[in-house]
């Protein structure tokens, strides 16, 4: 069957897409290489998904190659050897289940990093084609659609809105959020009031969060969460418009013409049966390592290099999050000014974000760029929690009364906090992404091979924000503080790989995120992102994706697409 569009991947980007575009009335076909699961089918089971391939595929049928640097160069490691899975989220509505929702837009200067803070040696800073005003209808119309709840505080350093106050008031907190506000004003700190994906109340279509204590990593069952799947895809599948696509894999583009892309061929992951689908315009939204490995992996005789890589600019400027954590434990035995009681309540938000350090004005030659930090309860994971404790200070396994002793004390007596540093992953010649032919997934498609160089100057940036962490965390009273800051990125916050830009030399895409070499060929994950910033990327993704429909309704309505 043919379709107006087709857009691959049901994440942030492709569910914001297709919700656009059946509600200007096109026809769209919405491919998803996981599950549609309901939303009464979220449970908080950390064994399925932590443990097994519940929202993930199996590391043996499908996986990644990681390169990292070694004594002896450059070495590569098939993730199912690592243990280290680059897959977030293979289900419709992708990694926006299972995000804790904490979301924040990019601050204008991010758009002008490089005119901004200048060039760093060893970096590929460029600036985006676009400014924070093209955007911010955008983020104003996630906002609304989304529902975010907060409390909007003026700041020094959070970026300009014209909403007012958020559509919904802020989450439930726990006690430890006003000790903080207390310690952080001592402290010369102004706490934020973290915007969030999570309704705090009911709306027509979805209930408020029922505070389960296990948010971030896990579906939501009432629908609070904004994810891509509640907001877009439902209210897309209404309009009779939506052909979703579910346990349906791309496994390449095809062009019938140098400047067009006629047909998707795919795989049912079940079945094993191959098809294809037919489109005026085909959307990748696959998610930025994943959409890169599509495109190269749709390479012809018109495109030996991959499609859209004229530039030679396919795969690079891979970029992740930089920084790291800081974790201390508040126990009983410290409470002052905080009552124990209230502290040990499950399920409430911390709702607290620092953006102080988001500049760094006393530091490298001056002004300088610097991050953001979240603060957090560890994640309540029984298990995960309980494998932590499990060892003496001598790295050996603690048996019997002993550990029972220390579970007891660390699951009891004491509440651990987390600081979580988010910073620029500087674009760099040795993070990018391609394909290794030698290795193939279960359908038969070369893997993604990562390459994983972060830049110096990201870990400059994070240990610097680490030790005003380290003195907060002490302020607060707590003991235990293990800092945790490394050069390993996260594997959740992935953009970059499909840079856009003015120049079709330098860049794959253009300010629109459409192919500079194929006018109807589009990607909307975070691939386009030239730099990160330093926030999580959800609101960015959602409020760019919704940009780029616009872009592409309008083409279709002028017919400027054949």
């Amino acid at each position: 069957m043919s379709y107006d569009v087709a857009v691959i991947g049901s994440g942030a980007a492709g569910s914001a897409v297709a919700y656009t575009l059946t509600q200007a009335g096109y026809r769209v076909a919405l491919i998803e290489k996981g599950a549609y699961i309901r939303r009464e089918d979220f449970t908080k089971d950390e064994i399925a998904y932590c443990r097994r391939e519940l929202v993930t595929p199996n590391y043996f049928d499908e996986y990644h190659l990681i390169e990292q640097k070694t004594d002896n160069g450059w070495e590569a490691t098939p993730t199912y050897k690592s243990g280290w899975s680059f897959f977030n989220g293979t289900l419709v509505g992708g990694s926006s289940n299972l995000m804790s929702g904490m979301f924040h837009r990019m601050h204008p200067d991010d758009f002008k990093l490089l005119s901004r803070f200048g060039a760093i040696e060893g970096a590929n800073i460029v600036d985006w084609p676009i400014d924070y005003d093209d955007l911010a209808p955008y983020y104003d119309l996630a906002e609304r659609l989304v529902g975010i709840s907060g409390d909007f505080r003026p700041h020094p350093f959070e970026p300009p809105r014209k909403n007012g106050n958020f559509p919904y008031p802020p989450t439930e907190e726990n006690a430890f959020s006003a000790y903080f506000d207390a310690v952080c004003k001592k402290e010369g700190v102004t706490p934020l009031v973290t915007p969030r994906a999570v309704l705090s109340r009911d709306n027509a279509h979805r209930k408020a969060c029922y505070y389960s204590n296990f948010c971030g990593s896990y579906g939501c069952s009432s629908g609070a969460k904004g994810s891509g799947r509640e907001v877009f895809v439902v209210p897309a599948m209404a309009t009779g418009k939506l052909a979703l696509l579910s346990r349906t894999h791309v496994t390449k583009l095809y062009t019938d013409r140098p400047d067009r892309v006629a047909y998707a061929e795919t795989v049912d992951t079940i079945s094993g049966k191959k098809g294809r689908i037919e489109a005026r315009l085909f959307v990748v939204a696959a998610q930025a390592h994943e959409s890169v490995r599509l495109l190269l992996n749709s390479a012809n005789a018109a495109h030996p290099r991959g499609l859209a890589n004229s530039s030679g600019q396919l795969g690079k400027h891979l970029v992740f999050s930089a920084g790291g954590a800081i974790e201390g434990t508040l126990y009983r035995k410290r409470r002052k000014g905080l009552d124990f009681e209230a502290l040990m309540q499950p399920g409430l938000f911390v709702n607290r974000s620092i953006l102080d350090w988001y500049f760094l004005e006393d530091w490298w030659h001056g002004h300088y760029k610097g991050g953001l930090v979240e603060v957090m309860f560890e994640h309540q994971n029984i298990i995960s929690r309980a494998l932590k404790r499990s060892y003496r200070d001598d790295g050996k396994l603690l048996w019997g009364d002993a550990l029972t002793r220390k579970l007891r004390r660390e699951f009891t007596e004491g509440k651990r906090i987390r600081f979580e540093i988010f910073n620029d992953w500087l674009p760099n010649p040795d993070c990018y992404v391609t394909i290794d032919p030698a290795y193939k997934d279960r359908f038969g498609m070369p893997v993604g091979k990562l390459r994983i160089g972060a830049h110096p100057h990201d870990m400059k940036v994070a240990r610097h924000i680490a030790k005003k962490c380290r003195s907060l965390m002490e302020a607060l009273g707590a003991e235990e503080i293990v800092e945790s800051v490394s050069p390993l990125p996260p594997q959740n916050l992935i953009a970059g790989g499909c840079r856009f830009g003015d120049d079709p030399r330098t860049s794959v895409l253009n300010a629109d995120c459409q192919a500079h070499d194929i006018p109807n060929l589009f990607v909307a994950d975070a691939s386009f992102m030239p730099t990160g910033g330093s926030t999580p990327y959800t609101w960015t993704i959602y409020a760019n994706a919704l940009r780029i429909a616009d872009r592409i309704v309008e083409k279709l309505e002028k017919k400027a697409i054949v």
